[in-house]
């Protein structure tokens, strides 16, 4: 056995969102990009109509020293109002669930149109996403602990990228950060993320416009059902040398991968 040395931790704290003096949720993140977060998840999760709904997203000051930096508030445009049926109503979300307190299929579709269709795809722009993804991962190389998201434009070029906790809120802070540059809907975009394609994901980019979600891991059921329905394309196992295509072949230029 080699020598003893520390091993570094991922950090996983609770972010309290606020509308005023009224307490909305409390989710638990990586610190970072909190901002971001907020905007994202909020509009992907349906609490708000429009992105540019949240109009600025503010640190509290008036918090107790061992909460401070882990609540913040949120300040919506004239006229904007939360969807009451959508706020979580037990309050808090884990960093590994997404979408709780929605209790049926048709809810979560309800939030959401079709996507455009989008770019047209190759093997090679698909192949060459994961490379670029992980060289973000900074965290991951310390950690090991942490998902990743990046955000592309139909080139393969990157445009946004988040680490995080959780793999869903790495999501959200990347549309969040689009967002902020007011660049929705991003029907010209490709999603890739280091975790499993769960269905809250496949909502999320759904809800933002991106046509192309890519994983490294395989997706569920639901979230093939989600991107066959909202017109996406979604792409599996992504490998240096190949990656499978569950719905949405229709984009690519060539012959399918599988």
């Amino acid at each position: 056995m080699g020598p003893l040395r520390p091993d570094e931790l991922a950090i996983e704290e609770p972010l309290e969102v606020r509308l005023g003096e009224r307490s909305l949720l409390v989710t638990m993140r990586t610190p970072g990009h909190d901002g971001d977060l907020v905007r994202g998840l909020l509009f992907t999760e349906g609490l708000v109509a429009q992105p540019g709904h949240v109009v600025a997203v503010q640190a509290c000051p008036d918090v107790p020293d061992f909460a401070r930096g882990n609540v913040v508030v949120v300040s919506l445009a004239q006229g904007a109002t939360l969807d009451e049926e959508r706020t979580p109503r037990a309050g808090l979300m884990a960093s590994s669930c997404g979408v709780c307190g929605k209790a049926t299929l048709e809810a979560i579709r309800s939030t959401a149109e079709r996507v455009a269709a989008g770019p047209a795809l190759s093997p090679e722009l698909i192949l060459g996403l994961m490379a670029d993804l992980r060289g973000q991962q900074q965290l991951f190389e310390r950690t090991g602990g942490l998902h990743a998201a990046g955000l592309f434009d139909a080139r393969g070029r990157l445009l946004a990228s988040a680490e995080d906790i959780g793999r869903h809120n790495a999501v959200d802070k990347v549309i969040g950060q689009a967002i902020r540059f007011g660049q929705l809907p991003l029907h010209q975009t490709l999603l890739a993320i280091s975790g499993r394609a769960g269905f809250e994901i496949v909502q999320k980019a759904r809800r933002a416009g991106i046509p192309v979600i890519c994983s490294v891991s395989a997706p569920s059921s639901l979230a093939v059902d989600l991107a066959a329905d909202g017109g996406q394309t979604l792409v599996g196992f992504l490998r240096s040398d190949r990656f499978n295509v569950y719905t949405g072949g229709e984009r690519f230029d060539g012959p399918s991968a599988t």
